[in-house]
């Protein structure tokens, strides 16, 4: 599965990358030490790995962020 996430944090010195797994962290009540971003680094293509929350438990956690959001 994919998701497309916009950040206001710029790409530089990780500072996207962090952004994106404290927001992951927040929204699926994840603990930091268990978000993990496996490749992208460097990328605008990332692959998260967040341990111990399921696929749809993540996916459901994002529609009700968003939805709130809108």
């Amino acid at each position: 599965d994919a998701l497309d996430v916009r950040l206001a944090a710029p790409p530089r010195d990780g500072e996207a990358n962090a952004e994106l797994c404290r927001f992951l962290c927040e929204v699926v009540g994840a603990r930091k030490r268990d978000v993990e971003l496996l490749r992208g680094a460097a990328s605008r293509d990332k692959s998260v790995k967040i341990v111990g929350v399921s696929a749809a438990a993540v996916s459901a956690a994002l529609r009700a962020r968003f939805a709130a959001d809108a």
